[in-house]
């Protein structure tokens, strides 16, 4: 549990950092170039899920968040295994640090807006989604868990092998 609580930590903490110096440091629509223009930093806010999904139903993503990291919590009840709570503390870390943004910022409780700032390939999702550190930590978090899943490695720190899978 103490790595699932410190991935999760350091996961809002960079997430919330990049965020403020986002918010203090770039201007809308004044995207900034760089690595060659591999990554653009441009700053919005986004009422909806990726790709700006369901901007008119801001209020239920709050409450999906909860229901995650409720199911987060009933799955450390038997969490034993190191790279299973980096993936958990991974998705944990990506919903909490957005999560804050739909509880604090504006317009307001249940409907704020998260703060996106990273657009790859050209500026303001021309050819990605634009995206923050916490939906990178829960996209890393998924890919993980679900390659954890599929070699076996259980959340108990045990791993089924494939002929145990063979005769399930």
């Amino acid at each position: 549990m103490l790595v699932l609580g410190g991935t999760a930590l350091l996961a809002v903490l960079i997430d919330q950092i990049t965020k403020e110096l986002s918010t203090n440091g770039l201007t809308e629509g004044e995207p900034v170039r760089i690595l060659g223009g591999l990554v653009y930093l441009s700053l919005t806010r986004n009422s909806g899920a990726a790709f700006s999904l369901g901007s008119g139903f801001t209020w239920v993503f709050p409450l999906v968040t909860l229901a995650v990291i409720g199911w987060i919590g009933w799955m450390t009840l038997r969490l034993r295994s190191v790279p299973w709570a980096v993936a958990l503390g991974l998705v944990l870390g990506g919903a909490l640090g957005n999560l804050g943004d739909r509880l604090f910022r504006a317009p307001g409780m249940f409907q704020g807006h998260v703060v996106d700032m990273i657009s790859l390939f050209g500026p303001y999702a021309q050819y990605f989604a634009i995206f923050n550190v916490a939906d990178s930590c829960l996209s890393v978090g998924v890919v993980l868990a679900v390659l954890l899943e599929l070699t076996g490695h259980q959340r108990d720190g045990s791993r089924v092998t494939k002929k145990e899978k063979a005769t399930t």
